[in-house]
């Protein structure tokens, strides 16, 4: 096992982690090549089966166990420099790992609200617990940064994803949002088609929304520099979610992009001031 590259450099990850000094950057360069080994277990669409995949992500569980008893695996190595240097709990790794476990059972469709809320948790704002504490940021504070900006930022993802999501067999809409807006099938590509689910995704969106304002009320009251690179993400999909809301999510529904003009006011206000 080894784990992934170093994020393009294109992508708004990268662009918001580039203003990090370099022992914070590679730190975050290293928890993304953990997240980003997972994932693609998670998503292995290939021969693997449910139990393989699952068995793949117990032996990514064993490894980080390892490298919490001081026997670090040499694909860790950086992961386990990052571990050090900033203090990253097992429990959050391990969240992660939990979440993927979710989507490497079985596709998932129309999770009800609680569920949805606990894979937000696991595959984005336990990465965020991660992260804050990279950043420097105190507990108290980060773990609130986290649990809202986790959710903010996958929330929008999920809204992001849906035609693409539903192509590979999976719903995250909620059940709950589905039911009243009036779409009473949980088959992807069925549920995704029909005209209604623009009212569940207006309900998912107002939830991200809600999660943003939060997000920026927690960064408004901290150290300037320690948000600096949350700054970055926040502005980025804030605008993917700002560009959805504008053009709706009834069917044909273009993918949502980041504003390179608001990311670039973003850097020239947080990232080098």
């Amino acid at each position: 096992m080894t784990q992934a590259a170093a994020p393009a450099a294109h992508s708004s990850f990268y662009m918001a982690m580039r203003i990090l000094p370099a022992p914070r950057r590679e730190a975050m360069f290293a928890l993304y090549g953990f997240c980003r080994a997972v994932d693609d277990i998670a998503d292995e669409r290939g021969p693997a089966t449910a139990s393989q995949r699952l068995a793949e992500l117990d032996r990514w569980r064993a490894d980080v166990a390892g490298m919490f008893a001081g026997r670090a695996p040499p694909h860790l190595a950086a992961l386990d420099q990052a571990r050090r240097d900033f203090d990253l709990k097992q429990k959050d790794l391990d969240a992660v790992i939990d979440g993927m476990a979710m989507d490497a059972a079985e596709d998932i469709r129309a999770p009800d609200w609680a569920t949805l809320d606990l894979y937000c948790d696991r595959v984005a704002s336990a990465v965020g617990r991660l992260s804050v504490r990279i950043f420097g940021l105190a507990p108290d504070p980060g773990d609130a940064l986290a649990h809202h900006l986790g959710r903010a930022l996958q929330l929008t993802n999920i809204l992001r994803d849906i035609d693409e999501d539903a192509a590979a067999g999976r719903l995250y809409l909620p059940r709950e949002a589905l039911k009243a807006a009036g779409v009473t099938v949980d088959e992807p590509l069925k549920a995704v088609a029909d005209p209604k689910l623009a009212g569940a995704c207006a309900e998912v969106a107002a939830r991200a929304r809600a999660h943003f304002e939060k997000s920026n009320a927690i960064m408004a009251a901290a150290p300037r520099a320690a948000v600096r690179a949350p700054r970055l993400m926040a502005a980025a999909y804030g605008s993917i979610l700002d560009q959805m809301l504008a053009d709706g999510f009834a069917p044909p529904r273009r993918r949502g992009k980041a504003s390179r003009l608001r990311l670039l006011g973003a850097v020239l206000r947080y990232g080098i001031l």
